[in-house]
């Protein structure tokens, strides 16, 4: 079947996307030329590649375990939904309009062809390739026009793995009705079935495993645990629920923490770029979606937003753009990243993605206009922040933030850049402000914590799992026979 596997998800959230990076990392440490793929994502968490493209965040971070810079090459289809209906579809790097669900199927045979030729090329160029799948294959209803699941196993001819999180419940039965809902062609494709977020004793789950491949004839090739640590770019909204932390909560240096509130917007992107603040000791952060929970906080964070005036009408709705504009008038730290920064601006014309031909008021916050532009700007700086944005600051009268870029106005942050954060000066330089600003005095920032690394010791984690749980020898073997 040559260098390729798929991964696939029996659902949502399942963990492809960390077993395909965990993966990556344990063939890429053996010295392996290891690539990843992903044909077709949706997501609104994306990132900015070294030729000035659009990726899925998860891609990029699957590269990174390959020790690759990013590639569109990587995902050559991307879908943002900008609501429940429609998404902007990116092809190699680059928006090429908006899709809703029905006329996205009069695309898929040029875009299958597009992922086909990306996927023929990765496999030329590398020793193997590890395919991310989408959602769940067991979608029969999509199987005639599928990009990324059975249609892209059966035009690439890849053997297919299946990924179940047990932590929901259900896995057997998950992997079972997978397996027999699919055609017979699609069927003897499966080669194996991954268990994700085990807690317990095996010992228990090994019988269920063993009818469950009396009854399929697949077997059970790993069990990966349930990784208490692991935070890892989330692939998939599901991962930001409210009230949960982020990251690893080291104990504080000093006598004093840091509390920050990061909104969970209805249409949240890069809800990773809090990730980063999140690492640092004493930095506890959580989701929330609550007016008394932003008010509470040392340090409010309005993330981006894939419709940045849906959401933020969203805020009005719950009383949480009240909040933060009384935060801001009370010098008490707010930041706002792409999408959040525009809302925090006093004016937003937005016909691009809202089809909005009137101007609607922002927060305020800054005297700042934001338009948006035909032309989505996607940039990358030298410390590793990118932008990915088609709202524009047309007008402001405030101090910029960073360089020339982005506004601050008191302890009220904004900027356009996301990432801007995983620099580690600029974070504790950040973060001192925010204690300064709390009267926190005893808040001592870390000297040595490193995002880059602490991502590298993540990916690390993840391989050292599958290297003791899953037989990637014998995997290796089955891709080159």
């Amino acid at each position: 079947m040559g260098n390729a596997v798929l991964i696939a998800g029996c659902t949502s959230d399942a963990g492809k996307s960390v077993v395909v990076a965990g993966l990556c990392r344990a063939l890429a440490r053996r010295g392996v030329r290891v690539a990843p793929f992903k044909a077709q994502n949706m997501s609104n968490n994306s990132a900015v590649t070294p030729e000035g493209g659009e990726i899925g965040r998860a891609q990029a971070l699957q590269a990174a375990a390959c020790g690759l810079a990013p590639s569109v090459a990587f995902n050559p289809i991307l879908l943002k939904p900008g609501s429940d209906r429609t998404s902007q579809l990116v092809v190699l790097g680059f928006a090429t309009g908006n899709v809703s669900a029905k006329n996205y199927i009069e695309h898929r045979s040029h875009l299958r062809t597009v992922a086909a030729e990306a996927l023929a090329q990765l496999r030329k160029d590398y020793d193997v390739v590890v395919c991310e799948g989408a959602g769940s294959p067991a979608e029969i209803n999509l199987r005639d026009t599928d990009v990324a699941n059975f249609g892209l196993a059966e035009a690439a001819d890849l053997p297919v793995y299946l990924v179940g999180d047990i932590d929901r419940g259900g896995v057997l039965a998950h992997f079972y009705g997978t397996h027999q809902i699919v055609s017979d062609a699609d069927r003897v494709r499966i080669k194996g079935f991954i268990v994700n977020k085990f807690r317990g004793d095996e010992s228990i789950l090994q019988p269920g495993l063993d009818t469950l491949e009396a009854m399929t004839g697949v077997p059970t090739i790993g069990v990966l645990p349930f990784v208490q640590g692991l935070w890892i770019d989330a692939e998939d909204s599901l991962q930001s629920s409210i009230g949960a932390s982020i990251g690893p909560k080291h104990p504080p240096l000093g006598a004093d923490r840091l509390h920050i509130a990061a909104i969970r917007l209805p249409r949240i992107s890069n809800a990773t770029d809090v990730e980063a603040l999140a690492c640092e000791p004493g930095v506890s952060v959580r989701w929330v979606d609550d007016p008394a929970s932003v008010l509470d906080a040392d340090l409010a964070v309005l993330p981006g937003s894939k419709a940045t005036l849906s959401d933020l009408a969203w805020l009005r709705e719950r009383g949480i753009a009240d909040a933060l504009q009384r935060r801001a008038a009370q010098k008490q730290p707010v930041l706002g990243i792409c999408g959040g920064f525009q809302m925090m601006c006093a004016q937003i014309t937005d016909e691009v993605e809202a089809g909005a031909t009137e101007a609607q008021a922002g927060l305020g916050i800054f005297d700042a206009e934001i338009e948006f532009r035909e032309a989505k700007t996607l940039a990358t700086h030298p410390n590793g922040a990118y932008e990915v944005h088609f709202g524009q600051v047309v007008h402001s009268n405030e101090q910029p933030w960073i360089g020339a870029e982005g506004a601050r106005k008191g302890y009220s942050f904004g900027t356009h850049r996301h990432g801007q954060l995983e620099d580690d000066q600029f974070r504790r330089e950040f973060l001192t402000q925010i204690a300064q600003a709390n009267a926190k005095d005893n808040f001592v920032p870390s000297p040595n914590t490193s995002f880059a690394e602490e991502r590298q010791r993540q990916l690390d984690l993840l391989a050292d799992v599958i290297e003791r749980r899953v037989d990637v020898d014998k995997l290796l073997d089955e891709l080159a026979s």
